[in-house]
């Protein structure tokens, strides 16, 4: 495997991006409030990263995008009681769920793109993207948020004069 050209942590509650809605106006917003402040901090994550490379150039070339994502547990998981905090062993391992595992990929591409990561999100023809919950595993944070990478799949082409 190749390492990342780009990896980032964003923290907050991921967003999905997909469903719209029309208010009696007949104007379509986003149907989950949680987008707008996913792409935020997506592109704020971003940001902050690309200030430390001055000579940063949106990608071009196709690329791999792969996100973990890491949800919170629903409080029914756990038990109540003196078992308050102690995860119920019916508990699944996976978020099976909304949101979507498309449509949270979907809000952070666009965030990633709009941060300058990539030229235009049509440069991303291999995605990797999955759903954990918080300290599930491998790249699972201890909060809500996901790990960011995006790998490119061909050799940067060289500066021509």
């Amino acid at each position: 495997m190749t390492k990342p050209a780009f990896e980032i942590t964003v923290h907050g509650m991921p967003g999905p991006q997909g469903s719209k809605t029309r208010n009696a106006a007949g104007a379509m917003y986003e149907s989950s409030a949680k987008v707008k402040p996913w792409r935020e901090a997506v592109k704020r994550a971003a940001l902050d990263a690309l200030a430390y490379d001055e000579t940063w150039q949106p990608i071009r070339d196709a690329v791999r995008l792969e996100v973990v994502f890491t949800l919170p547990r629903p409080k029914h998981h756990f038990g109540t009681g003196r078992n308050a905090g102690v995860l119920k062993a019916s508990a699944p391992q996976y978020p099976t769920g909304k949101p979507d595992t498309d449509k949270l990929l979907r809000s952070t591409q666009d965030a990633v793109k709009d941060a300058g990561v990539l030229l235009d999100d049509s440069v991303v023809t291999d995605t990797v993207a999955a759903k954990r919950y918080v300290l599930g595993g491998d790249d699972t944070l201890s909060h809500p948020g996901a790990i960011v990478r995006v790998c490119r799949l061909t050799k940067p082409k060289e500066s021509q004069p």
